[in-house]
């Protein structure tokens, strides 16, 4: 082992610790492994920022506008309209809602087709008087899966196709992920809705309608006790009693920061009293207003907010993407620049309780959020937020024709060898624009920037992987491991351990990391390179067993109210699946 080749192994190392431990954001973690592979000298410094301009990374900031484009035309929204019927079998449901969802994700990003088809599965278990974790999962699973299909449906597969192009002077075709990919998204789809959702703990009883769904949303609130308010005067026994008749509960009451202690017959409410009251959204209004109290203003905790005129309550789900992670309400000036207040955090399978504009905010948290009714979209688009339940809004459907046809002909000219897959989705992104359907404004905004550093930071260190013999050397000791053994076997040992990495590492770096030792294995077997890059293509997608191997896990956890070892017990026989259906159909597709 050479020193470049140490220093790379212990880099990456560090970098895969630092991404696993989840404390530093993915993308400041590969930016900074660029940075520092370059003052090692691992990376030649006119190479360090090369991967900005790399195709793989324009074209996935370019499938973002694209998709944002066909959303705001209503194609895609009136898709999803007529997706909701709660007299549908769970199976069915799920193998129908998850089939438009693998549909979307072949041609969209894999989170943007979740974050249009969850509210759909919320509404829908909603009106069947079931939870929606029972079928949450499936369709984030489903979203997954189908990024298989094609060139675009997911980062991986840009990837694995430019190592190709380095490798051997060409990169995949728009549907050459099909063949194999449609095979193992069929096969999963079927799974997850036939037998899938059954393997899913259900921590709701299976009562009326309504109220398992009522009793995951309860949230813990504050409420502030104006001058006005008929509590001034109440003892706190008093006020238990008020509470529970109205179907909520008074958890602690709170003066000038410090909860109050002491026997509720000798508690007395004062003006500018904090009431911590835990209910569902609707019932935590009705109590409001019948005890004549006020939400804080987001500014002092014991300021009452004056006017609720015109205001609703809203429910959003955090992302990884959300400018509002890893802050804190207060930080993320929630009051100020948006008018809003944040009234409960549920995390996981519980709410949080105290200080909730100085908690930081986590990817999956779902905030209860008061905001002015006109404003619920911006504040979503502003600090990307996934709304939980959407509401119907003019769009311009009638552009959505024009705006499909747009994006096929551009499929159909990258299918036919007329133009790259930047230049056709470039052309398409300046027709929106030309078209109105999305304003100049509006371009950056829909970028996932985070993700675009993250895989422009990544892709010097693929390529010192390759240049420095390290990916050879990994491919070596794969090759010796199995000598004497068919070859199919080190191929499924390469997946297998592919997949595994994805499970805890990010699927963009993972695939980044395998891309090279697929290649440097096929060299050292004298077998076809196609076989092991459509293995690490089909593997760094399928990240089943944790909420942390993909985004759209982590999307559903708050709404769907799992907990980190729920994902294993169907997320493990599914990448059995994966890997049973997927060697054969390599092995019959692009064979050895």
């Amino acid at each position: 082992m050479t020193q470049d080749q140490a220093l790379l192994f212990a880099l990456f190392a560090v970098i895969i610790v630092l991404m696993i431990w989840g404390k530093i954001r993915h993308d400041i973690v590969a930016f900074g492994g660029a940075i520092a592979a370059t003052l090692l000298g691992v990376v030649p410094a006119e190479e360090t920022f090369a991967g900005f301009a790399h195709p793989a990374v324009i074209t996935v900031a370019l499938v973002l506008v694209v998709s944002a484009g066909l959303i705001r035309t209503g194609a895609i929204n009136a898709l999803a309209r007529v997706l909701s019927n709660p007299n549908l079998p769970v199976s069915l449901h799920v193998l129908r809602l998850g089939a438009v969802g693998a549909l979307l994700s072949a041609v969209m990003n894999n989170v943007t087709a979740l974050a249009l088809l969850m509210p759909v599965d919320v509404a829908t278990a909603r009106k069947a008087g079931r939870a929606a974790g029972l079928t949450l999962m499936a369709l984030a699973f489903a979203t997954i899966l189908g990024g298989m299909l094609t060139l675009i449906g997911t980062p991986p597969n840009l990837i694995v196709s430019t190592f190709r192009r380095d490798a051997m002077g060409e990169g995949f075709g728009f549907f050459d992920f099909a063949y194999v990919g449609g095979i193992v998204a069929v096969a999963g789809l079927l799974f997850v809705a036939l037998m899938g959702w059954r393997f899913v703990p259900q921590r709701q009883a299976a009562v009326g309608a309504g109220d398992a769904e009522a009793r995951m949303r309860d949230y813990v609130a504050e409420l502030v006790v104006p001058d006005e308010s008929k509590t001034i005067g109440q003892t706190k026994a008093e006020l238990l009693a008020a509470c529970e008749g109205l179907g909520a509960s008074l958890i602690a009451v709170k003066r000038r920061g410090r909860r109050v202690y002491g026997a509720p017959g000798g508690i007395v409410l004062e003006v500018g009293d904090i009431l911590l009251i835990e209910a569902t959204p609707t019932l935590l209004e009705e109590a409001r207003l019948e005890l004549q109290l006020a939400y804080p203003d987001g500014l002092a905790a014991d300021a009452p907010r004056i006017s609720l005129a015109g205001e609703v309550m809203a429910e959003f789900v955090v992302t990884d993407a959300s400018r509002i992670v890893g802050r804190t309400a207060r930080q993320a000036r929630l009051a100020v620049d948006h008018d809003s207040v944040l009234l409960g955090i549920l995390r996981r399978d519980r709410t949080l309780h105290d200080n909730l504009r100085d908690t930081k905010i986590l990817a999956g948290d779902i905030l209860l959020v008061l905001i002015p009714e006109t404003q619920a979209e911006s504040i979503a688009d502003a600090l990307r937020l996934l709304p939980l339940s959407r509401r119907e809004t003019v769009t311009m459907e009638k552009r959505a024709v024009g705006a499909v046809v747009l994006f096929a002909l551009a499929i159909a000219a990258v299918s036919l060898g007329l133009a790259t897959m930047p230049v056709a989705l470039g052309a398409v992104v300046v027709a929106y624009v030309l078209l109105r359907i999305l304003g100049v404004e509006d371009l950056y905004e829909h970028i996932d920037w985070p993700v675009i550093v993250l895989l422009a930071s990544l892709i010097p260190l693929g390529t010192a992987m390759d240049s420095t013999g390290a990916s050879g050397l990994v491919a070596e000791l794969l090759a010796n491991a199995t000598a004497g053994l068919p070859a199919w076997v080190g191929l499924t040992l390469l997946m297998v351990a592919t997949m595994f990495i994805s499970d805890v590492l990010n699927n963009n770096a993972t695939a980044i990391l395998a891309a090279p030792v697929g290649i440097r294995l096929a060299e050292a077997t004298g077998t076809n390179p196609d076989s092991y890059l459509m293995a690490v293509a089909i593997a760094a997608s399928c990240a089943f067993l944790t909420p942390i191997g993909h985004q759209n896990n982590t999307i559903v956890m708050g709404p769907g109210g799992y907990r980190f070892s729920d994902y294993w017990r169907m997320g493990l026989p599914l990448e059995v699946i994966v890997t049973a259906v997927g060697v054969p159909a390599i092995l019959l597709f692009w064979p050895l």
